[in-house]
């Protein structure tokens, strides 16, 4: 045993010594800001054209991949994934039903790579493979391309198709006629569906609505910037489509560059269109227009809801506007105002704020409006209101998560999908008439009998400061509260986005290697509603990454872990979570997985997806001082002992340039003055984590937590003992 212990010691040290050899090359920066001098020690490696940042980024991942490759198990995770697919026999995600009851939807058999496209003539209809990614520009070499958007046209005769490139959020949109199962030979290229509010169809279903980039540079800073709302006919030259909604198009709007004015899904029966500014806040500026003075080329777009009335999810219904308001509320409630003569702050209530609970979502149905809520995120419920009725309806089983589909408010079709996480999802078709729930997955439901030992806790703790901190813990019923647990903390924080329960089998095969998961629900997410986001934003952000520290201080004094048996893990914002958490206290976390993460916020305004609104601008000086709080790579000191460190990129990555973590990694590894192995590893033909084939992303998933084993002192994830330097 000594010996052994010995081999392994030797062999982390040569890990270090090999690593300090070869550290990136480092240009300092200085920036003043407000009278505050920031050095910037590797300002160099931003630049990506430079074969000194790229080839260092090479070596540090090749040198990662050899590090990982002397871990017996680190297949073990990807190989348990892609059984567990087979096992399950096929996977069926992105669903959509027309209102003539058209089924399309993507299907993954569980030996496939990618999904393809399927359509039936209803639930029990003959199915019909409508595409094959692997069709799409067949005849090049080295492409790889997956769906990763779907939109059938209200009458479901064409289906709108996005092909993503690996890794790439540009993607080609392609129109499918469903009847003769033909490609249009008009396709549009350079498109974002996917991420900005996919296609909105006509009622004519002969042509549709989407959102056009001002550039297709994805490197430039422009890439996100000028957007624009077009209007698409079916069998024109895409190039000539008309810009309806822009700043360009319509100057007396006053819409900003990092706005995106999009046109909303609308009802077939409604006589407007809804336009929005988005700009990642909880609350948007809307203006309305009649469908027919649009689709006559006039420009007469009228203001309907301001920031202010805090006033969300806006559905027309005759002539009344129903949409979910949080306007002098702590959570939120369910109103409507008249369309033509809107009153947002003082709209007629339908459904009061409910204690504790948030509205999640709402569908309108001919039988009245199904609501979902949600308390804390994690534990959801579901309601009928009707006739001036609230009604609680007794759900299947009871669920973390809710989801809602409904063909709209001439039909009485509604349908749930519960899940949690430890079961997979369900999906269920409502009977109003009988109350009943019948059995509608168009998957078969996986057994899982190695899990079923795992149990599921919601608690709340107590912050610094008072506050209730939500946590999901989820661990093996027969765990011991001694201290030795392997605990992975996950914790994401942001943009009011509530971390709700799915099936999550990643965590559960955690659980299953001897180690219990928490999901910290941390302030900055959106999981007791707006005070909640607010209480992580702009100069309260401290408070995101210190609830993940208290919560993991917390979970130690009871005795679930201890600190050398603590893994945190945080992707893209989440970034900020750990990376702070790790820099404000290096000696209570053994590992940090920073996946794709947002590491170097005081250059955030530096990139092409830069998010002021949400995180500060360092134009100004309250806010300044808040981005330099939240920004790790500026936080990490010489001679500190950090802890493990694993950190991802992604080359093609839009939403957080992969500069930002080769950066941290750079300085960390300069800095850092333990034995605590600290990786970078870039995929070089990746981007944001999706648009991969899903045994890539099993793949990354499963490098993360063997990393994360072998920190933690797993048996079955330390090196082998006769590897060579």
């Amino acid at each position: 045993m000594k010996i052994r212990i010995f081999v392994i010691v030797c062999l982390l040290s040569a890990f270090t010594n090999a690593q300090k050899n070869t550290l990136a090359p480092s240009k300092p920066v200085t920036d003043e800001y407000f009278g505050i001098k920031i050095v910037d020690d590797y300002r160099n490696l931003e630049d990506l054209e430079n074969p000194n940042t790229t080839n260092w980024m090479k070596s540090q991942t090749d040198y990662t991949n050899s590090v990982l490759n002397l871990i017996p198990k680190r297949n073990y995770y990807v190989d348990k994934r892609l059984e567990f697919d087979k096992r399950q026999g096929y996977s069926v995600s992105d669903l959509k039903i027309t209102d003539n009851n058209k089924y399309f939807y993507l299907k993954k058999k569980g030996d496939e790579k990618v999904a393809k496209l399927y359509y039936r003539e209803g639930f029990q209809g003959r199915e019909v493979l409508l595409y094959d990614p692997a069709n799409y520009r067949s005849s090049e070499v080295n492409h790889d391309f997956v769906i990763n958007y779907i939109s059938p046209s209200w009458d479901g005769n064409k289906i709108a198709v996005s092909m993503a490139e690996k890794g790439v959020e540009l993607s080609d949109l392609i129109i499918i006629d469903v009847k003769k199962n033909q490609i249009y030979p008009e396709f549009i290229a350079n498109t974002a569906p996917a991420t900005l509010d996919g296609v909105k169809w006509l009622d004519d279903n002969n042509g549709f609505f989407y959102v056009a980039l001002s550039t297709t540079d994805s490197k430039s800073k422009d890439f996100y910037r000028n957007t624009k709302t077009v209007l698409y006919r079916i069998g024109t030259d895409p190039k000539k489509a008309i810009d309806v909604f822009s700043a360009k198009n319509n100057p007396d709007l006053n819409i900003s560059e990092d706005q995106f004015p999009m046109i909303l899904g609308s009802d077939i029966k409604a006589q407007y269109y809804k336009g929005m500014l988005v700009d990642f806040q909880s609350y948007r500026k809307t203006f309305i227009i009649s469908k027919k003075d649009l689709l006559a080329g006039k420009k007469n777009w009228k203001p309907f809801s301001e920031s202010s009335d805090k006033a969300k999810n806006l559905s027309f219904w005759n002539d009344k506007v129903l949409f979910q308001s949080s306007f002098n509320s702590s959570f939120n409630k369910l109103c409507w105002t008249n369309i033509t003569n809107p009153n947002f702050k003082n709209a007629e209530i339908l459904v009061p704020e409910k204690k504790d609970e948030i509205i999640k979502s709402y569908r309108i149905t001919k039988d009245g409006i199904y609501y979902t809520t949600t308390k804390n995120g994690v534990e959801a419920k579901l309601y009928l209101y009707k006739d001036g009725k609230d009604n609680l309806i007794q759900l299947p089983y009871p669920s973390g998560n809710i989801d809602l589909e409904s063909k709209g408010e001439k039909f009485s079709d509604i349908w749930i999908t519960c899940s949690g996480w430890a079961n997979d999802e369900q999906r269920f078709k409502y009977n109003i008439n009988t109350n009943t729930f019948n059995p509608e997955n168009l998957a078969p439901i996986g057994e899982y009998p190695e899990f079923k030992d795992i149990v599921v806790e919601e608690i709340e703790i107590k912050a610094r400061d008072g506050e209730e901190i939500p946590i999901s813990l989820i661990y093996n019923k027969n765990i011991k509260k001694n201290g030795k647990n392997p605990l992975l903390i996950d914790s994401y924080g942001s943009y009011g986005i509530s971390t709700n329960p799915f099936f999550a089998r990643t965590y559960l095969l955690w659980v299953n290697q001897g180690g219990m998961v928490a999901v910290a629900h941390v302030r900055g997410g959106g999981e007791k509603g707006e005070k909640w986001r607010l209480g992580g934003y702009k100069e309260t952000k401290s408070n995101t990454w210190r609830d993940l520290i208290d919560c993991t201080e917390f979970l130690i004094k009871e005795k679930y872990t201890s600190k050398d048996k603590v893994a945190i893990w945080g992707a893209s914002a989440g970034g900020i979570t750990v990376g702070r958490a790790m820099t404000e206290r290096p000696d209570l976390f053994k590992v940090v997985i920073g996946e794709v993460g947002s590491l170097n916020m005081l250059r955030d305004e530096a990139t092409i997806n830069s998010q002021p609104k949400e995180f500060g601008s360092v134009k100004d000086p309250k806010e300044f001082k808040a981005l330099l709080e939240m920004d790790a790579y500026h936080h990490i000191k010489k001679g500190i002992k950090y802890p493990a460190t694993f950190i991802t990129g992604g080359m093609n990555d839009q939403r957080v340039a992969v500069w930002e973590p080769v950066k941290f990694a750079a300085k960390l590894m300069a800095d850092n003055s333990s034995d605590n192995p600290i990786l970078l590893q870039i995929d070089f033909k990746g981007g944001h984590s999706g648009n991969v084939p899903i045994a890539q992303r099993y793949a990354n998933l499963g490098d993360m937590f063997t990393f994360a084993l072998w920190q933690l002192g797993h048996p079955d994830y330390q090196p082998k003992e006769n590897a060579k330097k």
